[in-house]
């Protein structure tokens, strides 16, 4: 059986939307996804706003009450099926990041058990044959075949074969099979 491993946040998980959600009420602003195209929010955002913003991170709150990404769970769960699944987080990071994270995964996907749960910070650790993933930094050093999970920031990536949704991810690994 083939095993994926799956990446968190920017992934599953919609933490983008979220933060730029609460930095917008605490500052003001209506930065938009779109506006991040091609650069990390910390490249975007006012300077003087960076250290507090930069704080959203520190907040076990925060990753607490992330929205799930549309269709996540449903392909997760099909996946699972068919594949080994792993879920893995770079929460090294993030160290606050743990708890909320593990009781983030309990509540939206139930069906993954804890011992397929993997909170790492080199990625290149991982024994999978795919990695979905947003961040180019864990893909690099990926010893299966990433598949990189489209975000603003990696939106003129090509090195890697892209998912823009989870829809697609269902068609790649469940329809029309990986190739």
């Amino acid at each position: 059986m083939q095993r994926i491993a799956i990446d968190m946040d920017e992934v599953m998980a919609d933490t983008m939307a979220h933060y730029l959600e609460r930095y917008n009420a605490d500052f003001g602003r209506n930065l938009t996804v779109k506006d991040l195209h091609g650069r990390y929010v910390l490249e975007v955002i006012d300077a003087d706003h960076r250290e507090r913003a930069r704080e959203y991170f520190e907040q076990e709150d925060f990753f607490a009450n992330i929205p799930v990404m549309p269709g996540s769970q449903d392909v997760v769960r099909d996946l699972t099926k068919r594949y080994e699944v792993f879920i893995t987080t770079a929460a090294m990071d993030v160290p606050c990041s743990f708890s909320a994270k593990y009781f983030w995964l309990q509540q939206h996907f139930p069906f993954i058990s804890p011992s397929n749960i993997v909170f790492c910070g080199d990625k290149s650790i991982i024994a999978a044959d795919f990695l979905i993933d947003d961040n180019i930094r864990h893909l690099r050093n990926f010893r299966g075949e990433g598949i990189i999970y489209t975000a603003p920031h990696n939106v003129y990536e090509t090195a890697w074969r892209r998912v823009n949704n989870w829809e697609d991810v269902r068609r790649m690994f469940l329809t029309s099979g990986v190739s």
